[in-house]
C-alpha cells in the first residue's frame, strides 16, 4: 500500500485540491468513465429479467466481495475509527444505497440513455454544495462546465416536459443529487482511513440496507426468470460497476477537488450512451445527441488542464 493512500486529507479539500489536481487521479477518472459507462447498459440487460431489488442486492454483494479481495491483496487496513462510523453510514446511504435503488427504478421507467445523462446533474449539485460547505469556489473552467452541463440537460428534458415529466427522470435527477451530496460529504468529513476501506464498508452497509428492503417489499431474492445473459450482466455490474469502479471513485474523490472529480465524471454518460446503442439497441434522437454533445464539452472543460498548471500541480505533490 502506498504512503499517499495512508495519509489523511490535507486541508479542507484533500491532497489534490489545487487547480490542476493529480495527473494519476485524472487517468483513473478516465478509466472510471469507461467502466461505469459500460455498466449502465449492463444493468439494463440485467433488469430485463431480474427485479430491481434483487439485482441491486446481488450487485452490492458482488461489489463488496470484489473490494474485499482487492483490500486483502493490497493489505489494506479495514479498521474504521470509532468516531467515523456515523460518517461512513451517511456516505454509504447517499453514495451507494439511495443511489443504487433510485437508478435501478429509474431505468425501469425510462430509457437508459436519458437516465444515464440525467443522473449527471450530480456535478451541478456537487459544485454548489462544495462552494457552500467546503468553500471550494468554482474556477472559470468549472463554471463553464456547469453552464454547458445545464444547457445539455435542458435540451434533453425540454422535449419530454411537454408531455409531463416521467417518474423515471425524476428518480434519475434525485439519484444525481444524492451522489453529489455524498461526494461533498466525503470531502467534508475528512475521514482518516484508507479510501479502499471506505469504499468496502460503504458497499457492506448498502448491501444490508438494500437486502433489508428486498426482504421487506419482495420477500425473497427473485431469479425465477433470469437467464445466462442477465446473470452475466449482473455479475459485471457488481464486480466492475460496484467493486472496481467504486474503489477508483473514492480514491479519486480523496485526491481531486470535489468539483473537479464530479465534473470530470461527466464523461461517463457519453460512454454510457454509446455503449447502450451498441449493447441494448436504443437509438438517441437528434435532440439527445445535441444534449450529449454539450455534456461531453462540459467534461472536456474540466479534464483539460493548461500545461503550466499541470506542471505546478505535479511539482506540489512530489
Amino acid at each position: 500500500m502506498t504512503v499517499e493512500r495512508q495519509m489523511p486529507a490535507k486541508g479542507p479539500t484533500g491532497t489534490g485540491s489545487g487547480p490542476g489536481g493529480d495527473t494519476q487521479a485524472r487517468l483513473m477518472l478516465l478509466a472510471l468513465c469507461l467502466l461505469w459507462g459500460v455498466t449502465w447498459p449492463a444493468m439494463k440487460i440485467a433488469l430485463a429479467d431480474i427485479p430491481p431489488l434483487s439485482m441491486r442486492t446481488l450487485t452490492t454483494a458482488a461489489g463488496a466481495i470484489s473490494l474485499l479481495a482487492i483490500c486483502l491483496a493490497t493489505r489494506t487496513r479495514l479498521r474504521v475509527p470509532p468516531d467515523a462510523w456515523g460518517h461512513v453510514v451517511v456516505i454509504a446511504c447517499l453514495n451507494i444505497g439511495a443511489f443504487s435503488l433510485l437508478t435501478a427504478y429509474a431505468q425501469m421507467a425510462a430509457a437508459t440513455s436519458r437516465v444515464t445523462i440525467l443522473i449527471y446533474t450530480m456535478p451541478i449539485w456537487a459544485v454548489l454544495l462544495a462552494w457552500m460547505v467546503l468553500r471550494e469556489k468554482p474556477n472559470a473552467r468549472q463554471l463553464i462546465a456547469v453552464i454547458l452541463c445545464a444547457l445539455g440537460l435542458v435540451v434533453l428534458i425540454a422535449p419530454l416536459a411537454t408531455r409531463g415529466v416521467p417518474l423515471g427522470l425524476l428518480l434519475a435527477v434525485a439519484a444525481g443529487a444524492c451522489w453529489g451530496a455524498g461526494t461533498v460529504y466525503v470531502k467534508w468529513a475528512r475521514l482518516n482511513m484508507d479510501s479502499l476501506a471506505l469504499a468496502f464498508w460503504q458497499l457492506v452497509i448498502a448491501f444490508v440496507m438494500i437486502a433489508a428492503a428486498l426482504l421487506l417489499f419482495d420477500g425473497r431474492l427473485d431469479l425465477d426468470h433470469a437467464d445466462a445473459r442477465s446473470l452475466w450482466a449482473t455479475a459485471f455490474s457488481g464486480i466492475v460497476g460496484s467493486g472496481i469502479a467504486y474503489a477508483l471513485w473514492f480514491a479519486i474523490v480523496r485526491r481531486l477537488s470535489a468539483a473537479t472529480a464530479s465534473l470530470g465524471a461527466l464523461g461517463i454518460p457519453v460512454v454510457g450512451v454509446l455503449a447502450t446503442v451498441l449493447m441494448v439497441g436504443e437509438r438517441p434522437t437528434v435532440t439527445d445527441l445535441i444534449g450529449f454533445g454539450l455534456i461531453l464539452a462540459a467534461s472536456a472543460c474540466v479534464l483539460w488542464v493548461p500545461a503550466a498548471a499541470a506542471r505546478n500541480a505535479n511539482a506540489a505533490t512530489r
